[in-house]
């Protein structure tokens, strides 16, 4: 968060963007290098700061659509970048941003297919793999993400289960496996 409040006063993200990325890479060895070449792409900067000043003005998918334009950032990371700015910039239009990345797509695929089968729509199970795919979302995907989880947190919150009214912790339950699907519904 420090980076991100030390970016927005020198108007320069690159350091938001390295301290997003050191977190979302963690121990892994290429994430320096995957870093420095995102950040090495002549329109980089300009992307970094549009996508800000669009989480401001216009939200978080919109914000999703211009860092989807970053070759060499795929939408796992990009979404750490969109959710830590999302929590040090006290004027996000919207909703916070929330991160997305194959563990939580891979959730939501186990969860489209059982409310399908239960449906009994036997082509649940490939439609879910081709909407909740391992990476490659749209801005629209995200959208539907996004939806769903605000949508799915206020179900939790208002039920009466002392449910924070906090998506982030939907999000974290769900990328820890502890969710009940029953709880939210379809």
């Amino acid at each position: 968060m420090a980076a991100v409040r030390a970016a927005e006063r020198s108007e320069s993200w690159a350091e938001a963007f390295v301290a997003t990325q050191v977190w979302g890479y963690g121990g892994i060895g290429y994430g320096p290098h995957r870093t420095r070449q995102v950040l090495a792409r002549p329109n980089a900067d300009a992307v970094l700061t549009e996508t800000v000043s669009l989480l401001v003005d216009e939200g978080a998918v919109a914000a999703y659509e211009a860092l989807n334009t970053l070759h060499g950032l795929g939408p796992a990371f990009f979404t750490k970048f969109l959710y830590f700015v999302g929590l040090a910039l006290p004027e996000v239009k919207g909703p916070r941003p929330l991160i997305l990345d194959r563990v939580l797509a891979g959730v939501l695929r186990r969860h489209a297919t059982e409310v399908g089968r239960a449906r009994g729509y036997e082509w649940s199970e490939a439609i879910a793999r081709w909407i909740w795919r391992d990476s490659g979302w749209s801005s629209h995907r995200y959208d539907v993400y996004f939806r769903w989880m605000h949508a799915a947190n206020a179900r939790l919150t208002a039920a009466s289960i002392d449910w924070p009214a906090i998506p982030d912790v939907l999000e974290l339950a769900l990328f820890n496996g502890v969710w009940n699907s029953a709880v939210c519904g379809d």
